[in-house]
């Protein structure tokens, strides 16, 4: 018989139906909040009317803006966020955006949390990994202000405690842990979507995927986890091909929403793979987006670990969810990814192999490379999957 354990979260309400704005003001008050106080992209912010609704709603309770997120949320914009944070001094903070802003959010609180108030001072406060191979994750304490967060992607950062942000001096991308630092309530409001760049909804949706898949195929498999990946596979699916027929399909936007909600219930509660962990190092090197490195990187990671006779009994329940009888999973992710018009190969994205070496020695110090269903024991083995995906 074996063992596990699966660690809730500190997020109390996922909110939908209700007009974006209109749900912020109610959480607000809710939460007795006073002094609000919102992160954004700057594109979002100045070149689309979805903030400045939001922020008429709220009124004089507004105390800041901070728009200058990063993709890969450097650790610099941390800092600087942070900083405007403290000088506004509020009770709730609102995240409207993708992944980006949500994740630089969560890496804002930490630093508050530790009074963090440089780069460096982020240096000691990140996952990594032991010399014995086990995860180090450190104590982050309790921030002084939470945050909901109103999605505007697919990738799934508003349901985890991980936020990721990268280092380019190292040119790494570290992943910190806190269990406050995630949302305590997300709204999800599809019409707040409708500003989102296709090639960012569509490939986030590749992300949720990545979720997904890599939960299901986890050595450390967990029931629940199991059965909200496997449901959110269906909405996925169904939900990016109605998109191709109707981007403006208000319907299939929540339906895909909803379905990024399911399949992120395994980040950081089950072992993820080499598609996450390869990853977050190609995107560290090259700043491919995360969207994208799910892209190239699922189908090729799916096809290596398959030689493994539990995963490749996995990877058919997949295959079926996705509509293919035959078990192949790579393929119907890829056949998936090129009908939603993406790439699917690495020199699709202008990624050369003169990267490899340095894409694989920054994977081996990935927790989840660590924890791929197939062992990864080399950089020979990152540069494999690498070549498959070329």
């Amino acid at each position: 018989m074996s063992a596990g354990l699966y660690n809730y979260i500190s997020q109390d309400r996922v909110i939908w139906g209700t007009p974006a704005g209109e749900a912020v003001l109610e959480e607000a008050k809710r939460r007795n909040a006073k002094r609000i106080f919102i992160i954004a992209s700057k594109t979002l912010n100045r070149k689309t009317s979805v903030i400045a609704k939001i922020k008429d709603v709220l009124g004089p309770s507004l105390v800041g803006t901070f728009d200058e997120c990063q993709e890969h949320a450097p650790r610099a914009t941390i800092i600087a966020a942070a900083t405007a944070v403290r000088a506004a001094n509020p009770d709730l903070i609102v995240s409207i955006g993708g992944g980006t802003v949500i994740d630089t959010t969560k890496i804002v609180l930490v630093a508050l949390a530790e009074n963090v108030t440089t780069t460096a001072g982020l240096d000691d406060l990140h996952l990594s990994i032991n010399p014995d191979g086990s995860r180090r994750t450190p104590t982050i304490s309790a921030p002084p202000v939470r945050q909901i967060a109103i999605p505007t992607t697919l990738s799934g950062a508003e349901y985890s405690c991980l936020g990721g942000s990268s280092d380019p001096k190292r040119k790494i991308k570290d992943g910190f842990y806190g269990s406050e630092i995630c949302p305590a309530a997300v709204i999800i409001d599809p019409a707040v979507t409708l500003a989102t760049p296709e090639w960012l909804w569509l490939s986030t949706g590749i992300r949720a995927i990545d979720h997904a898949i890599e939960s299901i195929c986890s050595r450390g498999a967990v029931p629940l986890v199991d059965a909200c990946a496997l449901h959110a596979l269906s909405l996925l699916n169904e939900a990016l091909r109605a998109y191709r027929e109707n981007s403006e399909d208000l319907k299939a936007r929540q339906q895909a929403l909803q379905g990024s909600w399911l399949a992120s219930q395994g980040i950081l509660r089950v072992d993820y793979g080499a598609s996450h962990g390869i990853g977050h190092s190609l995107g560290a090197v090259t700043q491919l987006s995360h969207g994208y490195t799910s892209c190239v990187l699922l189908p090729a990671v799916l096809r290596w670990n398959r030689i493994d006779p539990e995963n490749k009994a996995r990877q058919k329940l997949i295959a079926e969810r996705m509509g293919r009888n035959d078990g192949d999973a790579a393929q119907a992710v890829e056949d998936l990814i090129s009908f939603l018009g993406l790439p699917t190969r690495l020199r699709e994205v202008n990624v050369s192999k003169n990267d490899f070496a340095q894409v694989a020695e920054g994977a081996m110090g990935n927790i989840w490379v660590n924890t791929n269903p197939r062992p990864i024991t080399s950089v020979d083995d990152v540069i494999g999957i690498l070549e498959r995906a070329y």
